[in-house]
C-alpha cells in the first residue's frame, strides 16, 4: 500500500489554489536520501569494508592447545601437554610462544623436558617462497584495492540514479506544461465557438462556421485528453523515485506541480573539463582495480616459483624470566628449516602464465572501455549543444508564431480573414509550444546524460 506524499516533507512552495510546487532540487535531495538504490550504493561500501576486515584476519593472533594421555594396564605410558601462542606478521615473521609439559614411563626421549616443564619464544621465517608476499598479504592487498572498487561502484550507481530520476522528472515537468497549453487550448476553443454559436444566431455567420467551431473543441479536447494520459504516467513513473525516511514507497498529490521547464537554468559546463573528468570514470576506476588485484595475483603466482625455504628458532627455559638470560645460539634453543621446490614447476609456472594472459585480457578491455567512454562523452556534448541551439530556434518559432495568431486575430476581427486560418494559426502555435516544452525537458535532460557519460552525477 502506498503513502500519500505529505507536501511539506519537501519543503514545497505554496502558490495560489492550494497548489504547491516540487523544486528539482528538492526532489533531487529526497531521491539521494532516500530511494532504495541510493541506499544500495552506500550498503556497497560496506562490502569492501567487510571484506577488508575479513583478510586482516589472516594476520589474528592464534591461541592454541593440545592435549594427549595414554594408560594401558595401569602403566602412564605418556601425558603431552602443549599450549601456545602463534602471531602473524606483515613482514612474513611469524612469532610464537609455548609452554610444554610432558610425562609418562614410555615417553619419547626427545619429549622429555624439566619436572616443572619447558617454555619456549621464536619465530619461523620464510628465506625464499613467501619472503615478499604470501596468500595472506596478497589477499589483505586485494581486499585493500576492493575497498577502493566499491568506492568507484557506488559513484557509478548513484551516477545512474542522478540521470534516470532526471529524466523522470523533466519528462514529468513537459508533459505537465504540455496539458495546460491544451487545457487553454481547449478553453480558447470554447470561448471561440460560443462567439461563432451567438454570432450564427444574431445572423453574422453561417451554420458552417459553428461546425467548423465545435470541430475545433472536439479535436482539442481529444488532446488534452491524450496528453492527459501522458501526464498520468509520468507522474506515476515520478512516484518510483519516491520514498520516505522508513523505506516506503510514497505518491505526490494531486495538487503539486513541477517547475516550470521553460524556466531559464545555468549550466555550469565546459567541454574541455568534461573530457578531463572521462579518466576519472567509474567504470574505469573499476577496471583499474581489476587490473591492480590481478597485478597483486601475478607478484603472488611469481613468487610461487621460488623454493620454500623455512627457518624455525625458539629459545628454551624453565621459567619465562630466563629469557633475559638465555644468550642467542648457545645451549638452550631449538632451531630447525625445511626446503622444498617441484622439479619441474609445470603447475607454479602455468598459474604465473594465467595471472598474465588475466592482466592481459583486462588491460585490452580498458583501452577498449576508454574509448567507448570517449566516443560516448563526444555522442552526449554534442547531443546536449545540438539540442540547446533547436531551443534557441524554436523559441523564436514561438515568438513568430505568436505574432502571427495576433495579426490573424486582427485580420479576423475586421472581416479580412476567416475562422479557418486563425484555428490554423492557433493548432500551428500549440503544437510548437509542446514542441518547445519537450524540447526544454530533452535539454535539461541532456545535461545530465552529459555528466553521466563523463562519471559525474551526485555530488557528495
Amino acid at each position: 500500500m502506498r503513502r500519500i506524499f505529505l507536501l511539506l516533507t519537501f519543503g514545497l512552495t505554496n502558490l495560489a489554489l492550494g497548489q504547491e510546487m516540487l523544486s528539482y532540487d528538492n526532489y533531487m535531495t529526497w531521491v539521494r536520501g532516500f530511494h532504495p538504490v541510493a541506499k544500495q550504493a552506500d550498503i556497497t561500501v560496506e562490502f569492501g569494508e567487510m571484506e577488508l576486515r575479513a583478510s586482516r584476519g589472516g594476520f589474528d593472533p592464534r591461541l592454541y592447545g593440545n592435549y594427549e594421555a595414554k594408560r594401558f594396564k595401569n602403566a602412564n605410558y605418556f601425558d603431552k601437554r602443549e599450549a601456545g601462542l602463534v602471531i602473524p606478521t606483515m613482514a612474513g615473521v611469524e612469532l610464537k610462544g609455548m609452554v610444554e609439559y610432558n610425562t609418562g614411563t614410555l615417553l619419547n626421549p626427545e619429549l622429555e623436558v624439566p619436572e616443572d616443564g619447558l617454555a619456549a619464544l621464536g619465530a619461523s621465517v620464510n628465506l625464499a617462497q613467501g619472503l615478499l608476499i604470501d596468500k595472506r598479504r596478497a589477499a589483505l592487498r586485494q581486499a585493500q584495492v576492493y575497498v577502493e572498487s566499491t568506492k568507484a561502484e557506488r559513484v557509478q550507481i548513484l551516477n545512474d540514479l542522478y540521470m534516470e530520476s532526471t529524466e523522470a522528472y523533466w519528462a514529468w515537468a513537459a508533459d505537465y506544461q504540455n496539458v495546460k497549453v491544451l487545457e487553454g487550448g481547449v478553453k480558447l476553443a470554447e470561448e471561440r465557438f460560443d462567439m461563432v454559436k451567438e454570432s450564427y444566431i444574431q445572423g453574422d455567420f453561417p451554420a458552417i462556421d459553428t461546425v467548423e467551431a465545435y470541430t475545433q473543441v472536439m479535436d482539442r479536447i481529444y488532446r488534452l485528453q491524450s496528453a492527459q494520459i501522458q501526464f498520468f504516467k509520468s507522474t506515476q513513473f515520478l512516484n518510483t523515485y519516491l520514498w520516505d525516511e522508513n523505506n516506503e514507497p510514497v505518491d505526490l498529490l494531486e495538487s503539486v506541480y513541477p517547475e516550470n521547464v521553460l524556466d531559464q537554468t545555468v549550466f555550469d559546463f565546459n567541454k574541455e573539463s568534461m573530457r578531463e573528468y572521462i579518466f576519472m570514470h567509474p567504470e574505469l576506476l573499476l577496471t583499474d582495480y581489476d587490473i591492480e588485484s590481478l597485478e597483486i595475483d601475478r607478484r603472488y603466482k611469481s613468487n610461487m616459483l621460488l623454493p620454500v625455504v623455512k627457518v624455525n628458532y625458539n629459545f628454551l627455559v624453565e621459567k619465562l624470566n630466563d629469557f633475559e638470560l638465555s644468550p642467542f645460539l648457545e645451549n638452550n634453543y631449538k632451531i630447525g628449516a625445511t626446503f622444498s621446490m617441484p622439479l619441474f614447476l609445470r603447475g607454479e609456472r602455468g598459474d604465473l602464465g594465467l595471472a598474465k594472459a588475466k592482466i592481459n585480457f583486462k588491460t585490452y578491455e580498458r583501452d577498449l572501455k576508454l574509448l567507448k567512454l570517449t566516443t560516448k562523452l563526444e555522442s552526449e556534448i554534442y547531443n546536449f549543444e545540438t539540442v540547446e541551439q533547436q531551443l534557441g530556434i524554436y523559441t523564436n518559432n514561438v515568438n513568430g508564431l505568436q505574432k502571427l495568431l495576433r495579426g490573424e486575430m486582427m485580420r479576423f476581427e475586421v472581416g479580412e480573414s476567416s475562422l479557418f486560418l486563425v484555428n490554423a494559426r492557433e493548432v500551428s502555435l500549440i503544437s510548437a509550444q509542446t514542441t518547445l516544452n519537450d524540447l526544454a525537458a530533452k535539454r535539461k535532460s541532456a545535461y545530465a546524460k552529459m555528466l553521466n557519460a563523463a562519471g559525474l552525477g551526485f555530488d557528495d
